[in-house]
């Protein structure tokens, strides 16, 4: 037999969730403001209803003080219980509904009283006051019970006090005005109490709704998980509230996107300014994975709206990976362009033992030297022209893949580098895009050719590349540098349309330019100028030297 499983315990305290804690407090609240306000309301109440039978008495008793049969009573005749006195003070009694009206003269006799037996007795208070002149109010306990009472001296017609009149109201009238003014009084304060605890369970409702039936212990606990996975994820976030303010941003956003703390609680556009990262954050682009540029970096930014009517973006770094692509572009294109040459070579090579086993032995050394003296003759034009290594070694790198797709690609009679860059590999940025770029766009036409031309003017660089395919329309001209722009399929590794923002983007913080027109002849011819791109140093010539040779330096034009 399985044993009996214990009892539960009983938990007594304040509630957990939050909607019975806020509604217990809203009740309480209620409550105690009504009880508050009826014991304010009942005091004074208590003290005005005094005050008030008082003076009822004091006026009465002035009334019956200013008759003047009263006063020639007292003095010519005798306290009697059918006297003219008692009579004509039990008549203002029943007409003024008094409890009492008593008539003295100044030894304290009483000459009038609702009960006949009292008169001719003296009073059981002090008269004294009244007798001395003075009025009266007070509430005292006589014969009768407890009263609310007035006292006025009765005067002669020489002016002369000659008794007291004295007047009660009963004090249980009074207590039953203040009884029956609580009924009423405790059903306002009810009816409040109903509204307060309405209320209550409205405003608890609307927060049961927005806490989703949350404790205040788990609020606290989501609002601590969040703080630490908002500033320990790799991902910047950042949070707007529904009149598309930032609300919050975590430690990565504010590294991708470059501000801090003061940009909380500003628009994105005063936080960041003009720009696609902009854009996306106050939904005028919409879509998934969308790539932006923001100063060196290159994002991939989300946004997903939330049910306040707020909205919530995740911001990627992808500057690395769109280097490594661009880098397994450029890879592949190596390597297609050594399969080629491979294949070149082999067939130089059968060339070549054929004219051995012929015993053409001078043919084979002309030969020889022709196929050495074009590739030295390549290398050497381009490092005559452009004395940056870095820059060099690209350009003989996008000269053999340049061949291998069928287009020649030159460099101008006025293109010259000196070895002065400050940035060398944003100059292999914007080249290498540049170059990139005009290749896609001719391959595969007739008699496609792209020329490059690269020059100093003091400090600055002036980059053109000019192409000879379709060219850009005047109406897409400022697109083709807007992030995600692109007309050719993306690669397997990621998405297009980066080379050019990022271009526009290095030569804006430099404080240049970039923009492409119409070539010569057709075709598109990209411009980009680089301000203090070289250093200044005075022993380097940057004068462009007259060029050995020129002309066109891609292999597709060299015999195969």
């Amino acid at each position: 037999m399985s044993a009996a499983s214990p009892a539960r315990r009983v938990r007594l305290g304040l509630p957990r969730r939050a909607f019975s804690q806020v509604l217990l407090m809203q009740v309480t609240t209620a409550a105690g403001v009504a009880i508050l306000a009826t014991g304010l309301f009942l005091a004074p109440l208590s003290r005005q209803l005094d005050q008030e039978a008082m003076r009822r008495a004091l006026v009465i008793a002035q009334t019956t003080a200013q008759d003047p049969a009263i006063a020639r009573g007292v003095l010519t005749t005798r306290p009697t219980r059918t006297g003219p006195v008692q009579r004509e003070a039990e008549r203002i009694r029943r007409a003024t509904r008094a409890e009492y009206i008593v008539v003295m003269d100044t030894r304290g006799v009483r000459w009038s009283h609702p009960t006949p037996g009292e008169v001719g007795r003296r009073v059981s208070t002090d008269p004294s006051r009244a007798l001395a002149g003075t009025q009266v109010m007070e509430i005292d306990r006589g014969t009768l019970g407890r009263s609310a009472r007035g006292k006025v001296p009765l005067y002669d017609d020489g002016h002369r006090i000659v008794g007291a009149v004295s007047v009660g109201i009963a004090y249980d009238s009074v207590r039953a005005r203040l009884v029956s003014a609580v009924p009423g009084l405790l059903a306002y304060a009810g009816g409040a109490l109903a509204v307060g605890a309405l209320a209550g369970w409205l405003i608890s409702r609307r927060v049961q709704r927005q806490t989703r039936d949350l404790a205040f212990s788990d609020i606290s606990a989501l609002l601590a998980e969040r703080e630490a996975m908002l500033h320990g994820i790799r991902e910047g976030v950042v949070a707007l509230d529904r009149a598309g303010r930032i609300r919050l941003l975590n430690d990565e956003a504010a590294r991708l996107l470059g501000i801090g703390d003061e940009a909380v609680g500003r628009s994105p556009d005063e936080a960041l300014g003009e720009g696609r990262v902009t854009d996306v954050l106050t939904g005028q682009v919409t879509g998934t994975d969308l790539l932006a540029v923001r100063g060196p970096r290159v994002l991939v930014a989300n946004r997903m709206p939330t049910g306040d009517g707020g909205a919530v973006a995740t911001l990627r770094d992808r500057t690395e990976l769109e280097r490594l692509g661009r880098e397994l572009d450029s890879t592949r294109g190596l390597i297609d362009a050594l399969r080629a040459q491979d294949h070149e070579h082999a067939n130089r090579l059968h060339t070549l033992l054929g004219l051995l086993e012929l015993e053409m032995y001078d043919d084979a050394v002309e030969f020889i030297g022709e196929v050495v003296g074009d590739h030295r003759a390549t290398a050497e034009q381009v490092t005559e022209k452009i004395q940056d290594p870095l820059l060099a070694a690209l350009l003989v790198g996008k000269a053999t893949v340049a061949a291998e797709r069928g287009v020649a690609l030159r460099l101008s009679e006025r293109t010259w580098i000196p070895d002065r860059s400050v940035d060398p590999r944003a100059l292999v940025t914007v080249v290498g895009n540049l170059v990139d770029n005009a290749l896609d766009a001719v391959a595969g036409t007739p008699h496609a050719r792209v020329e490059a031309e690269l020059y100093a003017e003091g400090r600055t660089v002036v980059l053109r590349v000019r192409d000879t395919g379709p060219g850009v329309p005047e109406g897409r001209r400022e697109s083709v540098f807007t992030e995600g722009w692109s007309t050719k399929e993306p690669p397997a590794h990621g998405k297009r349309g980066i080379g050019l923002a990022l271009v526009r983007r290095l030569a804006q913080r430099q404080g240049g330019s970039a923009t492409v027109g119409a070539a010569e002849g057709g075709g598109a011819e990209f411009t980009v100028v680089l301000p203090e791109a070289l250093s200044e140093v005075g022993d380097r010539a940057t004068a462009a030297p007259v060029p050995a040779g020129s002309g066109e330096w891609g292999a597709a034009d060299k015999a195969r």
